[in-house]
Order: structure tokens, then C-alpha cells, then sequence
């Protein structure tokens, strides 16, 4: 049985119960998570060809410090850095390291700020030089999924409709799918209930009601969606080793239909393809 409760009275941790937040809620996010977007605007003019993805995790980190802000994934659960980034064909969870990028790679670079408490999450893709036409389209793809799933949320509808507007698309345009990660609940924590599928059926998952507080992140591949994990126990790759992407928003669900608290406040959601 679903239950869902009042956040300003909640526990801070994970009960399973879905927390509904206020006006209060709303306005910590949008500074955390305009934060999280603004970071993102900014690695546009870090990203190229050589640089390192130990340079933007720095990059990454010391932003968040220059802003008052603490990196959400830094030791979490034993993770060391402060942002993930998932190169080509990575599907999530890539950790940063000394390995230049080259020309024509794709990667998704994931940040999570907490401000004052609340916790802004997103992620984008990003081309590195000159990408071939497939790696484009795929993360043409990908946003366009981001996005229908975004429209299908409104008071009343079901989680499932997130998930079936994205499969439906990713489906029809010959992609895959990844069934291994989710989207979540977050706020004042960084991983609530509830999980966002990104595949499934209208009709299931828990009803959305306003003052729900979750990210929608599909993870898309250009083959099959199978992954598997590395030894290092974060890095998520594909098995046919085919290339991945996502996007990732932060939502807040309205009386009318929803909030996006990450837009990029220079309209770069989507770096280096046409607006």
C-alpha cells in the first residue's frame, strides 16, 4: 500500500512513504537545482578534446564550494568524487580519472548539488569535438525521451505513463531501453522514494499527486539494453558495448501539471546539438 505523507513532518530518511512538499520545498530546490544547472552551462566551455574527466570532477567540486555548496556525491557510499562521467558507450555511474577525452567521444557528465539541504540533481550530454551522425542522433534521441516523459507527468496520471511515453519513443526510433537504473524521488534526500521507471505501462506505478519531488533520467542505447557492472562496483557499461546517453531533470509535480527545476538558464539542455 502506498502511503504518502506531508514532507515538513517526515523523517529524514527513506521510509518507502512518498513525501509531498510545499512552497517551502519548491523554492529550496529551485536554488539548488539552478545551481546543479548552472554548473552544467558552465563544463560547456570545459569540454574538448584532451581534457581530462579528473579536470571537470575539479572543475565540478570547486564550484559547488565557490557557491556554498557541497557535492552530493562525494563519499557517498564510498564514492570519491564529485560528479560521474560516463564516456560513449559507460551507460551511468563513470568514475572520473586521468584518461584524456578524444574526438568525437560522447559523455554524460551527472552533478548533484546540496544547498542549504536540498538536493539538485541533473545531467546532460556532451559531444567532444566532431561526433559521428549515429552518436547524434542517439542523443537526439535521448533528450526528445527526457522530454515526453516529462509531459506525461500531471496530478492523477500514474508513474507508469513516464516510463511507457519514453519506451514508446526510444522504441520506435530503433533504440533500447536500459531497465537497470531509475530515476527517484529526491529533495532532502538524495535517493527517495519514489523509483521512475523508464519503461512500462500507463496504467502502472503509484499515482502522482502535487508536491512529489523526483528526477526522470532515461538511460538510452543504440543496441540492446543489456549492462553489466564493473569490478569497481560503480561503473555501468553495455554489454554489446554499444554507444549509451542520458539526460537527466529534476520535477516538481504542480496542481496543473509540473515544474523542471534544472533548465539550463542559457537554454544549453542540449550542449552541442541544434536548439
Amino acid at each position: 500500500m502506498v502511503t504518502y505523507l506531508d514532507a515538513a513532518t517526515a523523517p529524514l530518511r527513506n521510509t518507502g512513504q512518498i513525501r509531498l512538499y510545499g512552497e517551502e520545498g519548491f523554492a529550496g530546490m529551485r536554488k539548488a537545482c539552478d545551481l546543479t544547472a548552472r554548473c552544467l552551462d558552465e563544463l560547456m566551455s570545459i569540454v574538448a578534446p584532451g581534457v581530462t574527466t579528473e579536470t571537470i570532477d575539479r572543475f565540478v567540486f570547486e564550484f559547488g564550494m565557490d557557491h556554498g555548496a557541497l557535492p552530493a556525491t562525494l563519499n557517498y557510499r564510498g564514492y570519491t568524487k564529485s560528479s560521474c562521467t560516463s564516456i560513449n558507450h559507460v551507460v551511468c555511474h563513470g568514475i572520473p580519472d586521468s584518461k584524456p577525452l578524444k574526438d568525437g567521444d560522447i559523455v554524460n557528465i551527472d552533478v548533484t548539488y546540496i544547498l542549504d539541504g536540498w538536493h539538485g540533481d541533473s545531467s546532460r550530454m556532451y559531444p567532444v569535438g566532431t561526433i559521428k551522425r549515429a552518436a547524434e542522433r542517439l542523443l537526439e534521441v535521448t533528450h526528445e525521451c527526457l522530454m515526453r516523459g516529462i509531459a506525461a507527468i500531471r496530478p492523477g496520471a500514474r508513474t507508469g505513463a513516464i516510463g511507457a511515453a519514453i519506451q514508446s519513443y526510444a522504441e520506435a526510433e530503433r533504440c533500447s531501453v536500459v531497465r537497470d537504473f531509475c530515476g527517484h524521488g529526491v529533495g532532502q534526500l538524495f535517493h527517495d522514494a519514489p523509483n521512475i521507471l523508464h519503461y512500462g505501462s500507463a496504467s502502472e506505478g503509484v499515482e502522482m499527486r502535487p508536491g512529489m519531488i523526483f528526477t526522470v533520467e532515461p538511460m538510452i542505447n543504440l543496441g540492446r539494453p543489456h549492462v553489466k557492472v564493473l569490478s569497481d562496483g560503480w561503473t555501468a557499461v553495455t554489454r554489446d558495448r554499444s554507444l549509451s546517453a542520458q539526460y537527466e531533470h529534476t520535477i516538481g509535480v504542480t496542481e496543473t501539471g509540473c515544474e523542471i527545476f534544472t533548465l539550463s538558464p542559457k537554454n544549453l539542455d542540449r550542449p552541442g546539438l541544434p536548439a
